[in-house]
């Protein structure tokens, strides 16, 4: 079962441009001038959604002389996975056994 940690993590990926920012982070490691130029966001804002990601685990930065490049980090996104994985398979074995809770 999705546990609150995951619930967290679901509201901090809900966020179109922080899921924007994971996409891209998923296929290459890149600094804040390649997200702004990838978005089209500000720099204020992205820094902003990249907090929230870094402190929920999802994303590491990396520094590079004056740049801090920015990477995925695959075990924060292979858990919300296996939530989800939990709760599809907890709905198949309700489904399978057509759980259903009796009316009053």
């Amino acid at each position: 079962m999705l546990t609150s940690v995951d619930t967290d993590l679901m509201r901090v990926l809900a966020d179109p441009l922080r899921l924007r920012i994971i996409t891209l982070l998923a296929r290459e490691t890149l600094c804040t001038t390649h997200l702004i130029e990838e978005t089209g966001a500000k720099q204020t804002n992205l820094s902003n959604h990249l907090r929230v990601l870094r402190e929920a685990g999802v994303v590491q930065t990396e520094p590079c002389g004056r740049f801090t490049y920015y990477r995925l980090r695959p075990e924060g996104i292979a858990s919300l996975a296996g939530g989800f994985a939990e709760l599809a398979e907890t709905a198949r074995i309700t489904a399978q056994n057509n759980v259903k809770r009796s009316c009053p």
